[in-house]
């Protein structure tokens, strides 16, 4: 663990949305945040205050996950956070939540499009946590981001859905070559759900809200919270023995 009676996660894109949902419900069981946001450095503070409020800390540090030839400085920036602010050595949770939506069909998908998924989604998930796990405590735990989309296919989402069948089979093999260090790695794939992904579409459109509705078992759309609580869940120490798993928080959609 760290050198710290707390622990210490860090979540990208922790600014909004599910990360932001993640930071808190992780704070509520009392570990600390390191959070990442790429421009709302206002939004990324609010989240920090909000956890302040509740007696834990937490720290906000700009990433844009797309950049991979920044990792190596931003490990340092994590580095010196932790000795800063906890004087700790290593970090216990990797949450890699951050990314960006794209719809369109495979025949309007632009090249230039496919290498920002690419970089954002896939590229990332694989050198950022590179980057971090020399600074990782062993017995840690790594969440990947996946998507609904990965298992099921709706037109226009070829490219953001197929680096999300990547993100799954990479989060296999993390945990195959991470388990002598004792870090268990799982994937959270996520419903539709309803925050400002994608310009708030399931969110914001009232058609596509009530389609994802009447497709989803428990009939209605995901919020942020849903998925928040159960990444919250899965590293919490009562599932320890969870690892390279698909774990879907849809309330059941395309079944």
């Amino acid at each position: 663990m760290s050198n710290t009676t707390k622990r210490i996660a860090i979540i990208t894109g922790g600014s909004r949305g599910l990360g932001k949902s993640t930071a808190l419900h992780l704070a509520k069981d009392g570990v600390d945040i390191v959070l990442t946001y790429h421009a709302q450095e206002a939004a990324a503070l609010a989240v920090v205050a909000e956890i302040e409020a509740m007696g834990g800390k937490a720290v906000a540090l700009q990433l844009d996950v797309a950049q991979s030839s920044s990792f190596a400085a931003f490990a340092e920036q994590v580095r010196a956070a932790l000795k800063s602010q906890w004087n700790a050595e290593r970090f216990d949770v990797l949450v890699n939540n951050a990314g960006t939506g794209l719809h369109a069909s495979l025949m309007e998908t632009t090249e230039a499009q496919f290498d920002n998924m690419v970089n954002v989604h896939f590229k990332s998930t694989f050198f950022l946590t590179q980057k971090l796990l020399p600074l990782m405590a062993d017995g840690g735990r790594i969440v990947n981001l996946s998507s609904g989309l990965a298992r099921f296919a709706l037109p226009g989402y070829a490219a953001y859905g197929s680096m999300k069948g990547a993100v799954e089979t990479l989060t296999r093999y993390m945990a195959k070559e991470l388990g002598p260090r004792g870090i268990a790695v799982n994937v959270v794939a996520p419903g539709a759900i309803a925050t400002d992904f994608s310009g708030g579409a399931v969110r914001d459109n009232p058609q596509l809200n009530a389609f994802v509705a009447s497709q989803t078992a428990l009939g209605r759309a995901g919020e942020a919270d849903d998925i928040g609580a159960m990444v919250a869940s899965l590293v919490s120490g009562a599932n320890r023995w969870i690892n390279a798993q698909r774990i879907e928080v849809s309330g059941g959609m395309m079944l």
